[in-house]
């Protein structure tokens, strides 16, 4: 396997990379995400890459805005660059469900997310998913109510996530899986060398890539952001059909 892959790089030209970062990405992206960002890198060096990185960001904030989204939900935060760039771009009353069982990472990004005065709009709720995402499918109030999903946590549960979600983003909205591509590893054959970590995981992201490509209930696409590459999708209605089809979001490697 190419070096670049290995490294969660995907665009071949780290020049091409570099020029999309600082000509675009960088000179647009909020002082305290900067800030937020070198955080995590200096607390947690090569995992500080389960951010997002900018240019990224830069398509969940336009996307976001868009939309005119108001309510949205979030399933892996890590230290919040996702969230705040998500806080940000959502209304002075929009409401985001932050869900991690970590929250001591969390709290790591606080403070920035607290300086530009968003933290009002988040409700993090310490937990695994799946408890949360279930009592929410359960309550009449909360389902068929979000806007925008994005998912970011265990790879191998993506699957089960997307029914839940699916039920939880309303007809239009979207939802976003990152990292589905496995930085390039779905690409290439079995044989090729890849550490441990993306051959654990590389089977059921393309299980997951293969079944999204196939599920009537959604549009879907993969898509190539921060050298990473991402999968976008939407809910509509099928005519003819009893169950709401959604749309899904933007996903990564």
């Amino acid at each position: 396997m190419e070096r670049g892959r290995d490294k969660g790089e995907i665009l071949a030209s780290k020049a091409l990379s570099k020029y999309i970062l600082e000509t675009n990405a960088y000179p647009r992206e909020h002082e305290q995400l900067k800030e937020l960002r070198e955080a995590t890198v200096q607390k947690y060096q090569n995992r500080s890459i389960m951010n997002v990185p900018a240019d990224e960001g830069q398509l969940i904030s336009m996307m976001l805005k868009l939309m005119n989204a108001k309510k949205t939900i979030e399933i892996g935060v890590f230290t919040g660059c996702s969230l705040l760039t998500t806080a940000l771009a959502l209304p002075a009353y929009g409401k985001i469900i932050a869900i991690d069982p970590d929250k001591e990472v969390y709290e790591i990004g606080l403070p920035y997310i607290r300086k530009v005065g968003v933290d009002h709009k988040i409700n993090f709720i310490q937990s695994d998913a799946f408890s949360v995402l279930n009592d929410f499918v359960a309550d009449s109030q909360e389902k068929g109510t979000f806007d925008f999903a994005f998912v970011d946590a265990k790879k191998d549960d993506y699957m089960k996530y997307h029914e839940l979600v699916l039920k939880l983003v309303k007809v239009g909205g979207v939802m976003g899986y990152d990292d589905t591509l496995w930085f390039g590893a779905v690409a290439v054959s079995e044989d090729d060398e890849m550490n441990d970590h993306l051959r654990l995981r590389r089977g059921q992201l393309m299980e997951f890539n293969s079944f999204l490509a196939k599920d009537p209930r959604i549009e879907c696409c993969l898509l190539s952001v921060g050298g990473r590459l991402r999968k976008s999708g939407m809910k509509f209605y099928k005519p003819g059909a009893q169950l709401l089809s959604k749309i899904l979001v933007v996903s990564s490697l």
